[in-house]
């Protein structure tokens, strides 16, 4: 058992947004390491189906709420993870005010959570925060480019709001903080008509469906496989970095690179259709993982290849079942 297990061992966990996709996975090892988890979602983004392989675990509960209004007290919490936002651009451009509310209030209200029972608290930003960054890779000391009236920027500046906010409080307040910048993490459990591009062009591979790719794809993300993110998060959340830590992947790849590779993992006939870049799109995205590895003793693990080829499997199965189901007599 590694030292992060050890110590949520018995510690009761407040999981905002633990119905999303990295939040099920935070929500599954934390009842992994022996921890009791309270999760809270208004299911807006997230879904009963990313954790309902849970229900009958024991000390696990759920709680369908809007931390964005209140966030329900279970009474005796040790540990908050804020992880309740929409995530990706569908998500959050079609629910702008739901965003920065979540970012705003949510995020307050969760601080308050853990600061009326001395509990620590993480949040889980974003490297959105960087925006279209003038400096690569990313630093933590590098405080960003965001365009703060964008099609993006419910998201960019209400993740930098929630920063100021959670070291606002331990600054005023004393509360036990640490901040989280994840990069784009992938793998099972996505939501498959999110618009994230791991999901998207794994769905068009299987389908024989042309890859649809912004611009030239000469764009790059770092992918990181989701449960290294979750270790990096747990990590965290168990020391006393208060942060911003960034937890990600450090091998960069073109869109166009990584079209190739699904092409090819996938065994798949598509063909490559290139597409308008959307507003504000960031052109690199590379985290430097310094902080991660002296902090947290931290670094990812899973190669790209192995990754997608988990996911691909993961997308065939997901989408032959809700066939099978679709089939069946009502």
């Amino acid at each position: 058992m590694k030292d992060w297990e050890q110590a949520l061992s018995g510690a009761r966990v407040v999981v905002t947004g633990g119905a999303g996709f990295v939040g099920s996975w935070v929500s599954e090892r934390l009842l992994d390491a022996g921890a009791q988890v309270w999760i809270v979602d208004n299911m807006l983004t997230g879904s009963p189906d990313k954790i309902e392989h849970l229900f009958h675990r024991p000390g696990f509960a759920v709680s369908i709420a809007d931390v964005g209004h209140s966030i329900p007290d279970p009474g005796g919490v040790d540990l908050v993870m804020h992880l309740a936002c929409p995530a990706s651009p569908v998500h959050y451009q079609r629910l702008p005010l739901e965003t920065l509310r979540v970012a705003s209030d949510g995020t307050v209200n969760a601080l308050e959570l853990a600061a009326r029972h001395n509990a620590r608290f993480v949040l889980t930003s974003t490297s959105e925060v960087y925006g279209e960054p003038e400096m690569h890779p990313q630093h933590e000391e590098y405080w960003g480019h965001v365009n703060p009236i964008g099609v993006r920027s419910v998201y960019d500046e209400g993740k930098r709001f929630a920063e100021a906010t959670t070291m606002a409080y331990a600054r005023e307040r004393g509360v036990d903080v640490g901040v989280a910048r994840l990069f784009n993490t992938y793998g099972p459990r996505m939501s498959l008509d999110d618009g994230r591009v791991v999901p998207a062009f794994i769905g068009q591979a299987l389908s024989g469906s042309p890859l649809t790719v912004a611009g030239d794809g000469s764009q790059t993300r770092s992918l990181c496989w989701v449960e290294d993110t979750v270790e990096g998060l747990l990590r965290l959340a168990c020391g006393d970095a208060s942060g911003p830590v960034n937890i990600g992947n450090d091998h960069e790849i073109t869109m166009l690179e990584l079209a190739h590779m699904v092409i090819e993992l996938t065994g798949s006939s598509s063909s490559i259709h290139h597409v308008a870049l959307p507003a504000d799109d960031p052109h690199v995205r590379r985290p430097d993982l310094t902080r991660a590895r002296l902090l947290l003793g931290w670094e990812p693990t899973m190669s790209l290849e192995e990754g997608l080829k988990r996911t691909a499997r993961w997308v065939e199965e997901t989408r032959s079942a809700r066939a099978t189901d679709a089939e069946r007599p009502r």
